[in-house]
């Protein structure tokens, strides 16, 4: 196989950004995250691909729940500060808000968008796993103007040398 022709044919899936959230205990996690998609109506269920080296692979599969929350066009800031551990201060996560779930997942305040799952299956395959999520609660914090998908961030908002996948 050609490694460039793989490498650019794979980054041609485009990609929204989200924020995986997990708290265990005194273990909080969150991560930008792009690998998502929904994968069935009844019951709904996503899946997202996590680092297996990862806090929030650790986090979010101890906890057995996790959030995904949808990051917003001009959110770039926000996708960049989760590229790295979180850090949890008071009510905030990497100096965002946030507020616990139903679930006890964390859910930003400034995200567009959440949803909480609870992890159903964990496919084991790669440096990253595949969470199977089914949706227990959804929110909206601002309503899209427009159709929902064209309201979130994605990684070619992040600029030119900003890649994931291949």
């Amino acid at each position: 196989m050609d490694d460039a022709a793989r490498k650019t044919a794979l980054r041609m899936i485009p990609y929204g950004l989200y924020v995986m959230t997990a708290e265990h205990g005194d273990e909080i996690a969150a991560a930008t995250v792009n690998w998502v998609t929904q994968t069935a109506f009844a019951p709904p269920l996503v899946v997202v691909g996590v680092k297996v080296d990862s806090g929030a692979y650790t986090v979010g599969r101890a906890a057995g729940h996790f959030a995904l929350n949808v990051l917003g066009k001009g959110q770039q800031g926000v996708a960049f500060g989760f590229f790295k551990p979180a850090e949890k201060d008071g009510n905030t996560i990497s100096g965002e808000p946030y507020r616990k779930g139903s679930t006890g997942a964390p859910l930003l305040d400034n995200a567009i968008a959440s949803v909480e799952c609870r992890l159903v299956e964990v496919v084991e395959r790669g440096d990253h796993h595949i969470f199977v999520g089914e949706v227990v609660d959804a929110h909206v914090a601002r309503q899209p103007e427009g159709r929902p998908d064209e309201a979130v961030l994605e990684m070619k908002e992040l600029g030119s040398n900003v890649f994931y996948g291949g």
